[in-house]
């Protein structure tokens, strides 16, 4: 087994650190610099997406010939983690979520003319993007099959009807991927369909008000209302929404990992340098044996994510789905996020609790993440299936 990256990977790595120490984080302190959702202004972060395609550090996740570094996605575990040390981190370097998951997919499944149309804007930062699945109850959430929007065919068009809802980024997104059912079928009964903003039929119901900070666009209810869209606006045919789904998303969930093992460490880097620095009762709080326990597992839990996020990475790089391997990642990574902002905010006491650091504004942020792109509950469910169709081989060792 080979632990090792490449010097290309660590090339990259290194300058990532660099850039978050000296330009996002100088920017993340100012408070002028944020917008009234606790994001990064859009001012802001145009100017530091300008001086990270200076720096040759743009859309990380898409190859070359489209427009970005080709770093795989191993390099793309390394890098995040290092990319969301800051919590504006991912989006300044184009490579923050939904974006980066659906530039991923276009570029797998679009053809030459939609990678055109739908991908190149979005690697270029000229749009934003969108992927459109959750409903409202009794609609699809986790299980797609229950999903009730639907995409009738009429003649060369297809009619869009339905609602939809925590659908990230939506008021800020210019193109939508949309996923709708076409019909019964129990395997090729969804297809996916590219959209654009003020494609009529279209509109926004209202952005959700959550507990936590919000990406850029929200998390927003949105309304089809017998949208027409052309049969040249379907992604890899009709029939194909589920499998244009699993192949986004089984990235996108790995993604989030690679994420939140960096705000994890910046949760850490918090506490021990407040734990460095206070006193009480003649003793220095990193001395206290009650601290460096916490302060030790919970490095210990950031290492079993790292593990567990290559590990998935590198099945994906390789081919395989690691659908084992990505809910394995996700369940413990999500719950590490939560501990490691306790932990942190626990260490720093009233400190912690307060806005004098970005520590509360990640524990909000952190229990959206039991939920998105499938709840802990989902995930276990899909271990235990796996389980129960390999039995003692669930653990097997792939063998050269």
């Amino acid at each position: 087994m080979d632990f090792t990256i490449s010097p290309r990977i660590e090339d990259y790595r290194a300058r990532i650190e660099r850039f978050v120490n000296d330009e996002i984080i100088p920017v993340e302190a100012d408070k002028t610099a944020w917008d009234e959702h606790e994001n990064i202004s859009l001012d802001a972060l145009e100017i530091l997406r300008e001086k990270a395609r200076a720096e040759g550090l743009w859309c990380l996740q898409v190859s070359k010939e489209n427009g970005g570094q080709e770093l795989g996605v191993l390099g793309m575990a390394v890098c995040y983690e290092e990319m969301n040390r800051s919590i504006f981190g991912p989006v300044a370097f184009n490579s923050g979520a939904p974006d980066d998951g659906n530039m991923m997919v276009l570029e797998k499944v679009g053809t030459d003319a939609q990678k055109e149309r739908w991908l190149a804007p979005v690697v270029a930062g000229k749009a934003r993007s969108s992927f459109v699945m959750t409903e409202p109850h009794p609609g699809g959430g986790s299980d797609p099959g229950m999903m009730l929007t639907t995409a009738r065919k009429d003649g060369d068009n297809y009619v869009i009807r339905g609602r939809k809802w925590f659908i990230t980024g939506a008021a800020e997104a210019e193109h939508f991927i949309l996923v709708a059912r076409t019909s019964d079928d129990p395997r090729r009964g969804l297809s996916a369909f590219l959209h654009y903003r003020d494609d009529p039929g279209f509109r926004i119901d209202r952005r959700i008000p959550i507990m936590g900070p919000e990406e850029h666009g929200g998390h927003c209810e949105v309304v089809y209302e017998d949208m027409v869209l052309p049969a040249d606006r379907l992604l890899m045919g009709e029939g194909m929404g589920l499998k244009v789904t699993q192949i986004r998303l089984g990235v996108a969930r790995l993604t989030h990992c690679m994420r939140w093992l960096g705000l994890s460490k910046r949760c850490m880097e918090i506490a021990r340098e407040y734990a460095q620095n206070r006193h009480g009762f003649g003793v220095r709080l990193s001395d206290r044996e009650s601290i460096q326990i916490k302060l030790g597992d919970l490095a210990m839990g950031i290492e079993i994510g790292r593990i567990l996020v290559a590990k998935a990475a590198w099945e994906l790089d390789r081919g395989s789905f690691a659908k084992k391997e990505v809910s394995m990642a996700k369940i413990h990574v999500a719950n590490l996020l939560h501990k490691a902002a306790d932990v942190a905010i626990q260490i720093n006491g009233a400190r912690g609790y307060s806005k004098d650091t970005v520590l509360e504004w990640i524990y909000r942020y952190a229990r959206q993440a039991r939920l998105v792109d499938g709840a802990d509950e989902v995930h276990q469910m899909v271990l235990n299936r796996h389980l129960d169709t390999e039995d003692r081989d669930f653990w097997k060792w792939e063998v050269a």
